[in-house]
Parts: structure tokens; sequence; C-alpha cells
């Protein structure tokens, strides 16, 4: 009868487990030197080798001829144990088996000696299931057991286990698999189950599994029995049901040129090969976050990108791409899988998080550096339509002190000038000096609010930019104004006007007529093509 290759490939030995160096070499050093605990808890994702060490620490405290801490699975007490026939170790799913009578009947077994062998041990797997009776009925056993007895617990979930049984076992924090090991491991299995798997195949085997070396075998097993030739990339893709490597670039490189009818068509190909859409953006972020890496990273990052897209293609990915618009793609893409589980027709939400990727806007992006970055590269590419300026509505009249105290830098009254001139800040690096400055001047409610807006300067004004309208009218106090003012100059040597503005205000400064005519001005003299709606 054919066994499944995560079970048929199960470790029987500490020094077959993969990736648990740490754990095993511990358990090991336990058993040669005698210091047994009397209570284990063992925790981690799933697949990593939880039960697998718990199987292999009840045969070894067993063993009649234990090897350097390892059980050696030939004595009876050994054979016993793997094939189920010594009934004093004793395996318990606590999902099924989580009531205070399961716990009793744990609690009374405990006062009798093992029959076949030395320590009665039971292994209670996912334990965080049981309920809150039940904990309460092991906490004394489990703080005091008799001497032939052994706890094993073992749970993926560690924060939903009670302080109480933490403190009565010795915890083991089983670690995410590194891809590396699980691409090793599996070419193994498949070198000795004569499956033909290309280092392509075991890489993208091992970066789907996500650190689970079961998962790992279940999809290497999955794919073997639908596969007429060598396993590689595309094989496991489209069993899988993922885009191959090559598919995610080039669907990356559509949306990055805005090609909004390659990209949707695309996807519409993925849709019609059966491929999980969601699956597909979730692989499409992966991708940007290794852009993100290699983009932002000052260091070599080669070993910290997927193993699926060569550093040199990630390289050509992120040319004249700036990190705020792949941060801005990764926040549209989270939007929409998290959208997609509850969504009526999934192909539609993937083909409009598409349609935003290809037209990305200004307002799309969360920082004040992402819009403007989006505003001059439409500046350089002409890719933008400019419309009339109209007439704009007379302000009212202000007094002196209000248009000194509120007027923002771009909204100061016009006065005849023979050209004007384009509003251009730049960010003023000493402003966190500044803010610090006055730490001990301002009422305490004011300073988080600095801590968190922006300084920037333009012409002799120092612009404080709050990311709220509470902070902007705490901030315009006449107190709060002039003590920055006295620290700024105390540490520029320049005199600045405070100017006190929301974050919003600058956002849509593209809206403005003034800065409009600006832009086509410069496009003029660049000449780069411009239409004027009428």
């Amino acid at each position: 009868m054919y066994q499944a290759l995560y079970r048929k490939w199960r470790p029987l030995r500490f020094a077959d487990v993969v990736g648990q160096n740490h754990i095993t070499d511990t358990l090991r050093a336990q058993l040669e030197s005698g210091r047994l605990s009397h209570a284990y808890l063992f925790t981690g994702t799933r697949g990593t080798g939880k039960t697998t060490c718990a199987k292999i620490l009840a045969r070894a405290v067993n063993c009649q001829h234990p090897n350097n801490g390892d059980p050696c699975n030939e004595c009876p007490a050994c054979r016993g144990i793997l094939d189920g026939s010594i009934l004093d170790v004793v395996e318990i799913d606590a999902a099924s088996n989580n009531g205070v009578d399961n716990i009793r009947d744990i609690r009374d077994e405990t006062r009798y000696t093992p029959t076949a062998v030395k320590k009665r041990v039971y292994i209670i797997d996912e334990v965080h299931m049981l309920s809150q009776g039940a904990f309460n009925a092991l906490l004394k056993t489990l703080e005091e057991p008799p001497e032939h007895v052994l706890f094993i617990l073992a749970t993926t979930e560690i924060h939903k286990v009670p302080a109480t049984i933490l403190s009565r076992c010795q915890r083991f924090d089983f670690r995410r698999i590194a891809p590396s090991d699980i691409a090793h491991r599996i070419r193994e299995v498949a070198e000795s189950e004569h499956i033909a798997l290309t280092d392509g195949g075991a890489d993208m085997i091992a970066r789907l599994a996500d650190g689970a070396l079961r998962d790992a075998l279940s999809i290497l097993d999955r794919t073997a029995a639908g596969a007429d030739g060598p396993i590689d990339e595309d094989t496991v893709a489209r069993n899988v049901g993922i885009l191959a490597g090559d598919s995610a670039v080039d669907l990356m490189r559509s949306i990055s040129a805005g090609d909004l009818a390659d990209a949707v068509g695309q996807l519409a190909s993925f849709y019609a090969a059966g491929r999980d859409l969601a699956a597909v953006l979730d692989q499409l972020l992966s991708l940007i976050r290794d852009m993100l890496l290699v983009q932002t990273s000052r260091s070599d990052v080669s070993a910290l990108i997927s193993p699926a897209y060569p550093v040199q293609t990630v390289q050509r990915l992120c040319e004249n791409m700036p990190a705020s618009r792949l941060i801005a793609y990764s926040g549209i893409l989270q939007e929409t899988i998290a959208r997609m589980s509850r969504a009526g027709n999934k192909r539609i939400e993937a083909e409009l998080c598409v349609v935003r990727l290809c037209r990305l806007t200004a307002e799309d992006h969360d920082t004040l550096s992402g819009r403007l970055d989006a505003l001059e590269e439409k500046l350089s590419s002409g890719a933008f339509t400019v419309a009339a300026p109209q007439k704009a509505a007379r302000p009212k009249k202000q007094t002196a002190a209000e248009a000194e105290d509120d007027t923002p830098p771009w909204e100061e009254p016009s006065k005849p000038k023979a050209e004007s001139k384009p509003f251009e800040a730049k960010s003023a690096p000493e402003w966190e000096k500044i803010y610090m400055a006055v730490h001990k001047s301002v009422p305490r409610s004011v300073f988080p609010h600095l801590m968190t807006s922006k300084g920037m300067f333009h012409d002799n004004n120092l612009i404080v930019l709050c990311q709220s309208p509470l902070a902007r009218d705490a901030i315009s106090k006449d107190s709060v104004k002039q003590a920055l003012a006295a620290a700024a100059q105390q540490i520029t040597g320049q005199e600045y006007r405070i100017k006190v503005v929301e974050e919003e205000q600058v956002s849509k400064l593209s809206t403005k007529a003034n800065p409009l005519d600006e832009i086509v001005k410069r496009t003029t003299s660049l000449n780069i093509p411009t239409q004027v709606i009428d």
C-alpha cells in the first residue's frame, strides 16, 4: 500500500531532523547525561518537526541500546513503540480529547508503572486546544509526576497555553526551516524515490513550503503524481496553481510600464489556466518585496530574496523605479488580497487591482515624498493633461496678523512681479534639533505633535507640516511659534517666520492654479508636448 512521502520519510533519529540542531543537540546531551526533565513543551509553526522529535524522544528514553542519545530503532522497545504495540507510550490529539474527563483519565493512569518499557510517555499534540478545566486538571500532575512518567506537549499557538503550564515545562522553540535545507532534503528524497527533480523545481518547492518540510514533501508528492517528465518550475507552478517565475516578472514589467491591456490579458490567461488569482497577487507582492530589498539596501541581499528570481532580473525591474512607488504597489495588493476572501467575483477584484497598479496616482501614495515623486515622474514623462487656469474667487480680506500666521507660502497674496516663482520647499534636516530644543518651553501636550510633524524650509519661512487639524491648532499658538523661531535662529543662525499648515494641503498642491502654470512653463522649456483643455 502506498504511503505518503512525509510519513515514509519521517526521521527516526535526531540526526535526521532537518534545521533544528539547536534542539536536537540539547536533547541528545540530556539523554546521554541522564538529566531529563519530566515535561517538555515543543512550539513552532506547522511541519517543523515537533511531533517527530517527540516520538524520537519517547523511543530514546526507553531504548535498550541508545547510540549517542539516538534510539537504535532495533530493540524490542523501539520496535514496539514504532508499530504501536506498546501501550505505555500514548499520543493524544488535544483537538478531539480536550475535556476534563480525558485529562482525569491520564492522571489516573500515571499511578501505574509501565509494563513493557522504562517510562510511560504521554505526547499531547495541539495542547492549546485543551479547555480551561482540562488545563487545571493537568497542573498538579504536570508539576510533580511520578518518576516513571514523561509528558511531551506540542503546540503551534504558544500564546494560548496558560502561564502556569509554561512554567512547569522545558520549552523548545522550533524555527522555520531554511529554504536551502528544505531543497537539499527533498533532492535526497527525490533521488531515493527515483523522481526526476531539477534544481529549479526543488528551489521553488522550498520557497512555497514557507519553512515547513512536511509541506514541501506533500508538494513533491502531488507534483510527482501528475508529472510526465522532469519536475521543473513550470511543472510545480502548474500543479500548485501559481505563476512560474518568468510569468510573475512579465506581469510586473507590464504593470510598471503602465500597459493595462497586456497586464489584464495576462491575468485572463492565468484565470483560464486555473490559477488562483489571490495566489497570483500574493506572488506579485513577494516579487515587489524582493524589489524593495534590492532597491533600498546598500549591501548584498541576494541571500534574502526569493530563489525563484535571479538577482540580475530583480535589479533590472528596479531600474528607474522609486521605492515610494513599490510601497504604493504593495499597499494596493495587500488591500485587494484581504478583500478577495469575501469577494463575490475574485476575477473582477484582481482586474481592478491591476487597473489601479497600472494607473497609479499621487493619491495612492501614503507619504508626501511619494506623492511628490509621482508628480515629478509625470512631469518628466509628459504623461499629464493640463486644464486652463480658471479665475479664482476673490479671497476675503485678512488682517496682517492672519496673513502672517495662517497663509501657506504657496497661497500668499499675489504681488505684481515680472514672473511668478513656483513653490519649492526643501526638507529641514535641523528640524529634529529644533523641536528637541523647545521640549522644555512648550506644553507637554504640544511636544508629541511636534515629533510627528515635518519641517521644511522655503525662503525665510520654516514650514511645519502637521498630520491633523488638532496638531495644527496646537502648534499655531503664538508661544509655541515664538519658541520654534528662537530655536531655529539659534541652531541655523538665520531668522525664520513660522508657518503651520496641514500636510493634506501640500498633498493637494497639484490642484492649485499657480503651480500648474509653472509646470506648463517647465514642460515648454523641456520640449514636452502638453494638451490644454478649454
